[in-house]
């Protein structure tokens, strides 16, 4: 092509996503009217359907030149500015459009302003149109665009689900693998998937099958991609936050909008011991239930918060999104840890310079100890947190020759402030003995409180049966049934 006054430096082209007649007017003219043109990789249909007369030289060599995707980009982007620089103009043309699933028009954008270089960008179609256009869907309003190389990189899909998904780069069975493993992180194994294969070249071909399946297929290339569609209305976080705000608006529910933090307050801890009941329990239906109900709660105090400009869901997930990444340097950086003790001793040094660099004043390890806990959790908090200093038995049987010492304490107390304090003393030290079992003390003593009660429902059960009030029977009788009931309900 000769140069003109009015012709750029460098013409980026999309070639469109295969088949030749989807070049624009536009493209086809400059193609018609160059001599020359550089790909980033001739591996494309279109470049069959090339003009005969068209020079063509490809970046394919860098490919297998460099280790990596982002340095062949880069260095493509800084081979066509220093071929505009020598002999402008140049025409570099990319598969489907410059800026669908291509990174290096952007590169070269950047580089040549920096040269004050002019670029022309001619918009191509992408394999996008002709994808939905085999799928017969619209992808709006909510579709999400993925790339499968950025997918398979993550353990959790990060789009909603109850939105279709397009994920391009399937282009090996190895990635679909790969896709597939991560997106059963929420979909089921059988959630129904469309592969599409070779869009926009004249030979597209769609497979409907179950997600499991998507690396079996045989078709797989480098134009695969795949289609998701959604899982139920209602399964995202999003549509969960919409939920909320549409009942506190003012065409919501009038209870919902009368609440503000402290009316809340009571909900979320009813809920929370809700939760830990169905933990306890091992009720998975049950945990499933509660685990709405307490996420209703922070999602509703983080609504309000919003409202009255205090802060947004988001930055309730951010905070906690970065706070987890400064802790776990071990995960998220350099650091080597392989115990989980130095796990913890780290978290505790990486607080502690949080709260220098906040200004905070210098706190006690066990300051932060929400004072609304259980007493027994309350205990067991503090015990771990100065074990971590080193302060703690040798073993266990340092702590369970502490418990006759203060059951003698407590027997020889006198006055009730002195053997309240000793009972204290003495409940310290079982919760501690619990620590070294690796039993949550509150769980057993939950636990303990559940067998009381079903042992003594049987008492009164047996009570009944035998046509007497449970009030009017000996305590030896009582005793005789109480025997049984651990028999009798397996314990």
């Amino acid at each position: 092509m000769e140069r003109n006054d009015h012709q750029a430096d460098i013409i980026i082209l999309g070639l469109g996503p295969g088949d030749p007649a989807y070049l624009t007017l536009r493209a086809a003219a400059v193609l018609e009217n160059s001599r020359e043109i550089y790909l980033r990789t001739n591996q494309h249909p279109t470049v069959e359907g090339l003009p005969e007369h068209l020079t063509v030289n490809s970046f394919d060599r860098i490919y297998e030149e460099e280790e990596d995707f982002e340095s062949v980009y880069r260095r493509i982007a800084a081979e066509v500015i220093g071929l505009a620089q020598d002999s402008p103009p140049v025409v570099y043309g990319v598969p489907g459009d410059p800026f669908t699933a291509e990174s290096t028009p952007a590169l070269i954008l950047k580089l040549a302003r920096e040269q004050n270089l002019s670029v022309e960008v001619i918009p191509g179609v992408s394999f996008l149109e002709p994808s939905f256009a085999a799928l017969e869907r619209d992808p709006l309003p909510q579709t999400s665009l993925v790339d499968a190389l950025a997918l398979v990189e993550g353990h959790y899909p990060p789009f909603p689900p109850d939105q279709p998904a397009f994920i391009a780069q399937v282009y090996s069975r190895q990635i679909a693998s790969d896709v597939k493993l991560t997106l059963m992180a929420v979909y089921p194994d059988d959630h129904p998937v469309f592969l599409i294969h070779e869009a926009g070249t004249g030979e597209d071909r769609i497979e409907e099958l179950p997600l499991y399946e998507i690396d079996r297929s045989e078709r797989i290339g480098d134009r695969t991609s795949l289609y998701l569609p959604p899982l139920a209305p209602g399964s995202s976080l999003e549509s969960f936050l919409e939920i909320i705000a549409h009942l506190r608006s003012p065409e919501g529910c009038p209870w919902d909008r009368e609440q503000d933090h402290q009316s809340l307050r009571p909900n979320l801890l009813e809920e929370a011991y809700e939760a830990l009941e169905a933990i306890d329990a091992g009720d998975l239906a049950a945990m499933q239930e509660e685990f709405g109900d307490l996420l209703l709660q922070i999602v509703l105090q983080s609504q309000i918060a919003a409202e009255f400009g205090e802060f947004t869901m988001s930055d309730v997930i951010q905070g906690i999104h970065t706070k987890l990444i400064q802790r776990h340097p071990h995960v998220f950086g350099d650091l080597d840890l392989d115990q989980a003790d130095e796990v913890i001793k780290n978290w505790e040094s990486i607080k502690a310079q949080e709260r220098q660099e906040n200004g905070q004043a210098e706190k006690s390890a066990l300051d932060g100890v929400p004072g609304s806990l259980p007493a027994l959790t309350q205990a067991e908090t503090y015990q771990k947190r100065a074990a971590r200093f080193g302060f703690d038995w040798e073993d266990l049987e340092g702590v369970l020759g502490k418990l006759p010492e203060e059951v003698r304490e407590l027997k020889e107390a006198k006055g009730a402030s002195r053997q309240a304090e000793e009972l204290g003393d003495l409940l310290f030290t079982v919760v501690n003995i619990a620590r070294w079992l690796d039993v949550d003390a509150e769980s057993a003593l939950r636990g303990a409180n559940q067998r009381f009660k079903e042992r003594f429902a049987y008492l009164e059960k047996e009570a009944r049966a035998a046509g007497r009030e449970l009030s009017g029977m000996t305590l030896e009788e009582m005793d005789r049934l109480w025997e049984e009931s651990k028999t009798a309900l397996g314990d």
